[in-house]
């Protein structure tokens, strides 16, 4: 039995050979974010317990995104805790005011996610990045402070669902449409803890725009990640803009899926 493109790229990050739907891992990350809500809680977790370091300075990655400019003295502060960690920790990515924009938009034009990526992101639109061919999905706070300081996460590996969309796009239809269409049909609860792999002739003729789309309304149904194997497309969107040599992962064609859609 193959496997799908998300049970190999946690696989892989988990030292594997084959993972399993529905088994508990610990997997290596590639990037751990979080913006100006969710960083100072993991922050203040870190200095109650008195951590010394980080474990990489530079796949860790802070965004002030939510209240730029600050809106009141209270979202300045929550700024400033993040400016003071990393300035500590000498964290490489750290957006300052003027330097930032929406974190889901920005760390993929910045060339920091990259295909075959395990990426976690304290904020539940972190599922935009499988827009790319990685495996992106959303934590809380506390994890991501587990993460900041060991470089690793534990997953339950998730069932893949897989969404097969016929034909090309006419003209004014956008990945927004056909993902809304999609959970319309599926529910918001549709696709709870699964990966929602989206294949097919209108998924090659999107823009990496309306990818990222896609992916980041995965939550919205529920799903613990939403996935686009790489392609043409997704080779020239990061080859201008990768710092590191990126893997592509596809799945298989015998991969075991719980369940199919098509449109």
């Amino acid at each position: 039995m193959g496997q799908t493109i998300t049970e190999k790229i946690l696989a892989a990050h988990a030292g594997r050979d084959v993972v399993v739907p529905g088994e508990i891992i610990n997997v290596r990350i590639d990037i751990a974010l979080a913006n100006d809500i969710t960083a100072p809680i993991a922050i203040e977790l870190l200095e109650a317990a008195n951590i010394p370091s980080v474990f990489d300075r530079e796949k860790i990655v802070l965004v002030p995104d939510h209240y730029v400019p600050n809106k009141d003295i209270r979202s300045a502060e929550q700024v400033q805790i993040m400016r003071r960690f990393a300035r500590k920790h000498d964290i490489r990515y750290f957006f300052e005011l003027g330097e930032m924009g929406i974190e889901h938009a920005l760390l993929p034009e910045q060339g920091l996610v990259l295909p075959g990526d395990v990426v976690i992101g304290a904020d539940s639109h972190t599922c935009t990045y499988g827009a790319l061919g990685a495996f992106a999905t959303g934590v809380g706070s506390t994890d991501i402070a587990a993460a900041m300081i060991t470089g690793e996460t534990w997953f339950k590996v998730p069932e893949s669902i897989k969404f097969t969309y016929k034909g090309k796009p006419q003209k004014w239809v956008t990945g927004k449409d056909l993902i809304l269409y999609t959970i319309g049909d599926i529910g918001v609860a549709g696709a709870r803890y699964k990966a929602m792999e989206f294949d097919g002739e209108a998924i090659e003729a999107l823009p990496m725009a309306d990818r990222m789309t896609m992916a980041n309304m995965a939550i919205e149904a529920g799903a613990k990640s939403g996935i686009i194997a790489p392609d043409q497309v997704t080779v020239d969107y990061v080859s201008r803009r990768a710092k590191r040599a990126f893997e592509l992962y596809v799945s298989d064609s015998d991969a075991a899926y719980v369940d199919s859609k098509s449109y």
